[in-house]
This record gives structure tokens, C-alpha cells and sequence, in this order.
């Protein structure tokens, strides 16, 4: 007998990715709302942003479980990110909140598809677990993924939120597996791999810009790894 029967991916950052980029899309907004500004120049402030986006998740509870919330908190991390790049204009943030709401500004990774049909064929069942808005069922629909999937399980539907343990008992039990015959694949070791792995599923870390060494949580650099790692 196989040792795995399901996967479980991340959404966000795993299977898709604001398109171009985060960066690139947000100078593009800014500039629709009639501010000069160089695109090179947001690009330049990743760094301020995943700080400022770090301090967030470690300080809010909770952000993602319904659409308050997650306006109220991508609402204020607009408002901290703009403000460092020096505009005044007060409904900016929640400008750019409903602009990322679109799902025309998405799109999957290149290995994405490749890997879940690779996955699908070789029998695995196949799941997405992800903190996201109740959207993203629609999103995975336009981009053609819904169909395959066995399970989803969105905490902005479910009211549960990674990394809380809760969230991945109910995406294993939708998706009928066992924890020891399931795998979780996401791009958070705080979010996605050390949670999984504490409920008793394998969990791999997708870092496609090779971040991490892979000395403590097993690593892929591509999703089109997983069939060769799993067999």
C-alpha cells in the first residue's frame, strides 16, 4: 500500500500569486489613483513590507476568518506601507484592498497544474487548505484548479484560521485521510509546515527563491517535485 493517499496544498504563495507581482501591482494601483510614483521605488521597500507584515501576523488574531477582518487588517498594512512611502491619501489603503479582491490580478505558478494533474493521475486525492477570503472558491474556479480538487477548506468560510490545529483536522477529515497519510505543502514554516506536522502529517516547505537550506523542514524548490518525493 502507497504510504500517502491525499495532498494538501497552501493557496496563496503555493499554488498562486498576484500577477505580475504584489510589488508591481500596488505601484500599478497607486498610480491609478493619480500619485507619481516610480514602481522601481516600491520594489525597492519589500523589505520594509514583509517587516511590517511579520509584526502584523504576529500582533492580529484572527485576520483572515471573515472579510472585517481581513479589511481591517491588509486595510492597515496599506496604511503602514504607504505612509513609509510618503502619500496622503486617506482611502489609498482601502483602494488597494478591493483592487487585490479581483481575481483578474492572479495567477498560478508555472508548476502549479503540472503538478497537481501529476498527483491527480498517480491517484492521490487532492486538497487546498488556505487562509483566504470565502473568494477564493471563485478565484480556483477562473483558474481552472475547483475541478480538481477533492477538498477545500477556506478559513474565511470555516471561521478557523492557520495555524491553529483545528483547521487541519477538518481539510483531513473533508478530504477522508488519515493525518499519517496525508501531505501539506505551503511556503510559511509558521503557518503551513510546523502545524501540519504537529497534527501528524508530512509537510514540505515550498521556497522557489531558496530562502531556506532545508536543515530543519524538508524543502522543494518546485511543486513538480512532489510525485518523485512521494513515491
Amino acid at each position: 500500500m502507497r504510504r500517502y493517499e491525499a495532498v494538501i496544498f497552501d493557496a496563496g504563495e503555493t499554488l498562486l500569486h498576484p500577477h505580475p507581482s504584489f510589488l508591481e501591482l500596488i505601484a500599478e494601483f497607486i498610480r491609478e489613483r493619480g500619485h507619481e510614483i516610480d514602481a522601481s521605488r516600491v520594489l525597492a521597500a519589500e523589505a520594509s513590507l514583509a517587516e511590517i507584515l511579520t509584526k502584523m501576523f504576529a500582533d492580529h488574531a484572527l485576520w483572515s476568518t471573515s472579510p472585517e477582518r481581513s479589511r481591517s487588517f491588509w486595510a492597515s498594512l496599506y496604511a503602514r506601507f504607504t505612509d513609509e512611502l510618503g502619500l496622503d491619501d486617506d482611502d489609498l489603503p482601502d483602494y488597494l484592498y478591493d483592487k487585490f479582491r479581483d481575481p483578474k490580478h492572479y495567477a498560478l505558478f508555472e508548476d502549479a497544474l503540472p503538478a497537481i494533474s501529476a498527483l491527480k493521475h498517480a491517484g492521490y486525492k487532492i486538497g487546498v487548505l488556505s487562509n483566504f477570503e470565502a473568494w477564493l472558491e471563485g478565484l480556483l474556479t477562473s483558474l481552472e484548479v475547483l475541478p480538481l480538487l477533492d477538498a477545500l477548506v477556506v478559513s474565511g468560510v470555516e471561521g478557523i484560521e492557520k495555524p491553529d490545529p483545528k483547521i487541519f483536522t477538518l481539510a483531513l477529515d473533508r478530504i477522508g485521510a488519515r493525518p499519517e497519510r496525508a501531505v501539506y505543502v505551503g511556503d510559511s514554516v509558521t503557518f503551513d509546515v510546523e502545524p501540519a506536522s504537529a497534527v501528524g502529517m508530512r509537510a514540505f516547505l515550498i521556497d522557489r527563491r531558496k530562502r531556506f537550506r532545508g536543515d530543519e523542514h524538508p524543502v522543494i524548490r518546485s511543486l513538480i517535485e512532489l510525485p518523485e518525493k512521494l513515491g
